[in-house]
């Protein structure tokens, strides 16, 4: 190898090992500004990390303020990145008209077996207020971009968001969601094929959504939002669970663009590290004191998550984690 290449290579790696916290926030939609619900994926294709999420209408003025028609009529929107630290937006996802529709929300995506799995929760039309029917499709891929239908997820309510889904480890499926007609609690189903589901039993008496099951350090862990901090449960099992007493992101951050709690989180865990990208309200933001709609945007932020007393804590207070490494193209 010549020299010259030999100090290029010897740079390079002079400048990962310095470390790069992400930028604060992670993302922020330019479009509709509207960031939320994030679902990772690794692109096997292009070899880079993308981004699914919920891109709420956040900039729509209405004249109602409790109109809540800006959060429908949403897209699931796409970024990408290089880096892992420095995200950029890819255009909108397309679904078959056949089983999606109008509002699309908290894309859901599992990378099994060279497929790609996605669950969409569909809300048919548009509403001015928390009404209407709630269902989650199954769609198949093979490159991320070309959608096909797999069939609805029947689970016995016509009110149901918010998919979370695992591969069992005695075999088969698990798929967590939010069950709005039966008091907002989050419940599990199970299947053998990913076709056919038998739902069962709620996981927490407690209302809350935008589940997201994971292993990490030896436990099965369930985080949610309750609208106050994230939920947090673990588990031997993925079936049987302990609840946190502390919740997560409960506390208003300090920082730009990170001053509301955080919401409807996604984990992923690379190279046995847990990064915690949640949503966020610009509530805080010194624009919503003049601008009464400001409080409607939503960024994206990132947190790693630590074992303290064998719980899960963050500190949002700290510098983002740098995710080149984890998160870089390969």
């Amino acid at each position: 190898m010549k020299l010259a290449a030999i100090l290029l290579l010897l740079a390079a790696l002079a400048g990962c090992a310095t470390p790069e916290p992400a930028p604060r926030p992670l993302y922020r939609d330019p479009v509709l500004d509207g960031a939320a619900d994030v679902s990772l994926v690794f692109n096997r294709g292009l070899k880079r990390w993308e981004m699914f999420y919920t891109n709420r209408r956040a900039t729509l003025r209405l004249d109602d303020p409790k109109d809540v028609s800006w959060v429908h009529a949403t897209p699931i929107g796409i970024a990408t990145t290089d880096d892992g630290n420095h995200w950029r937006a890819s255009g909108e996802a397309t679904f078959p008209a056949e089983c999606t529709g109008t509002t699309l929300w908290a894309p859901e995506i599992l990378d099994a077996d060279g497929v790609y799995h996605l669950w969409l929760t569909i809300v048919p039309g548009v509403h001015k207020r928390w009404t209407g029917e709630r269902r989650i499709e199954h769609l198949t891929s093979t490159d991320l971009r070309a959608w096909q239908c797999a069939g609805r997820v029947e689970l016995g309510s016509p009110k149901v968001i918010d998919a979370s889904v695992i591969r069992r480890p005695e075999g088969g499926w698990r798929l967590w969601y939010k069950d709005e007609q039966g008091g907002s609690q989050l419940k599990f189903a199970d299947s053998a094929d990913l076709k056919s589901w038998t739902p069962r039993g709620p996981v927490s008496s407690l209302p809350a959504e935008g589940p997201k099951v994971f292993p990490f350090a030896g436990k099965w862990w369930l985080v949610a939002d309750l609208w106050k901090g994230l939920l947090v449960l673990r588990s031997d099992d993925a079936e049987h669970w302990q609840e946190q007493p502390a919740r997560l992101l409960a506390d208003i951050g300090s920082a730009p663009t990170d001053r509301a709690k955080g919401q409807h989180p996604d984990v992923q865990v690379v190279d046995g590290r847990a990064y915690l990208f949640y949503f966020v309200h610009q509530s805080g933001e010194p624009e919503a004191k003049t601008d009464d709609r400001w409080h409607q945007r939503t960024v994206i932020q990132v947190a790693e998550l630590t074992l303290h007393d064998g719980w899960l804590t963050v500190d949002r207070h700290a510098a983002p984690p740098d995710l080149r490494k984890a998160f870089g193209a390969r």
